[in-house]
């Protein structure tokens, strides 16, 4: 068991309760939690029903996912239970605050996860308006961070900005230099936004994560099985990150860039196409538990 805690508050990536348990007896702790339809569609009890042939409403998915959030709620610590709403790219803001509304009376730890879109954001600035814990999901550059900042200025809660690490690597991109990157930015801000990294696939992303000193680590549970298995090892002074993809060559670096937090939201860049490819992908996992439509 961790004697050692890190600074930066661990939270386990996925959908099922019975892990996170398991999770916490391993390390003594968990902080948090991340939930998405992609890891709710393979939660143990939803996989059973769809063996089982039987497919389900909207309604019965959502009660199955208020069911899998309000068992893994009770826990975890005060980084709370991400709950996403479900998303399209079609989907309008007053759509999904309607759905992060309702799943935000679930639980009492609830953060809402929306989607860093132009709607996304545009739920994300109602919802801190009133009063609607946020963690805004599939960040995959600096300049959509930098959004997610001015949309959310006033928030009385923290929010989060979920920088998707793996997805970067996977296509040749050093996903560790966006966190750093967004790290630095936010030192000239109010510190209202908290760093969430995301997509952790190694222990050496854990472990520069803990360097870098991001708030949040969300890690799913094999890579906090092999940090338990190592000694919970923790990054000493020296430590050097140096990212490399399955093939072995360096991964390309991404250049921090000056960007100034006070202008209006809107006139950052937010689109990217990894963005638009977690969101189909979160709909082509949702739709693949959900009764045909006639």
């Amino acid at each position: 068991m961790l004697t050692n805690k890190p600074k930066t508050r661990i939270l386990v990536d996925g959908g099922d309760p019975k892990e996170t348990l398991r999770i916490k007896s391993l390390i003594g702790f968990v902080d948090g939690q991340t939930t998405n339809p992609s890891l709710i569609a393979k939660n143990p009890e939803i996989q059973r029903l769809i063996a089982s042939g039987h497919r389900l409403s909207s309604e019965e998915e959502k009660i199955e996912y208020k069911k899998i959030v309000q068992s893994i709620s009770p826990l975890v610590g005060d980084a709370g239970v991400s709950i996403e709403v479900f998303a399209d790219l079609d989907t309008s803001a007053e759509e999904m605050i309607a759905q992060g509304q309702e799943m935000f009376s679930w639980i009492p730890n609830a953060y809402i996860k929306y989607p860093c879109t132009h709607e996304g954001l545009r739920a994300a600035q109602m919802s801190v308006q009133e009063k609607i814990r946020v963690n805004i999901t599939l960040c995959f550059s600096q300049e959509q961070a930098a959004a997610v900042y001015a949309a959310t200025k006033g928030s009385n809660e923290p929010v989060y900005v979920s920088p998707f690490v793996g997805r970067l690597d996977d296509r040749g991109e050093d996903g560790m230099d966006l966190v750093k990157n967004i790290k630095k930015m936010f030192e000239q801000g109010d510190g209202h936004v908290h760093v969430l990294a995301a997509s952790i696939r190694n222990l050496n992303h854990l472990l520069f994560t803990f360097a870098l000193r991001a708030e949040l680590a969300t890690v799913p549970t094999k890579v906090l099985e092999e940090w338990a298995a190592s000694g919970f090892p923790m990054p000493e002074q020296d430590f050097r990150y140096q990212g490399v993809d399955a093939s072995g060559p360096h991964l390309k670096t991404i250049p921090y860039k000056p960007l100034d937090l006070d202008l209006p939201w809107q006139s950052f860049n937010i689109a990217h196409e990894l963005t638009d490819k977690g969101i189909q992908k979160f709909v082509a996992d949702y739709q693949g538990t959900l009764k045909p439509m006639r």
